[in-house]
């Protein structure tokens, strides 16, 4: 199982952390790719003015609201 870390830090929350989370549930729900792909909330990754990021296997990425499809289709998919 893949394991996908959105940030909710304090930048991170600014930047739209909750319109990536909700854009990645709707995307693994889609794609029917619950029992795949387990996305968690987690503290800062120290990658704050970069916000907001997204971790896959200690892979930390920007993602935004607008982004998230195409992060999802080039980093999710491909790794599955």
């Amino acid at each position: 199982m893949m394991t996908v870390s959105v940030c909710i830090g304090s930048a991170c929350h600014l930047k739209g952390s909750y319109q990536v989370i909700q854009g990645m549930q709707k995307l693994i729900k889609e794609k029917g790719l619950e029992d795949q792909v387990e996305l968690k909330a987690v503290f800062c990754m120290g990658h704050c003015t970069e916000a907001v990021s997204v971790a896959i296997d200690e892979q930390i990425y920007s993602v935004s609201g607008t982004t998230v499809e195409d992060f999802f289709n080039e980093h999710v998919l491909p790794a599955l």
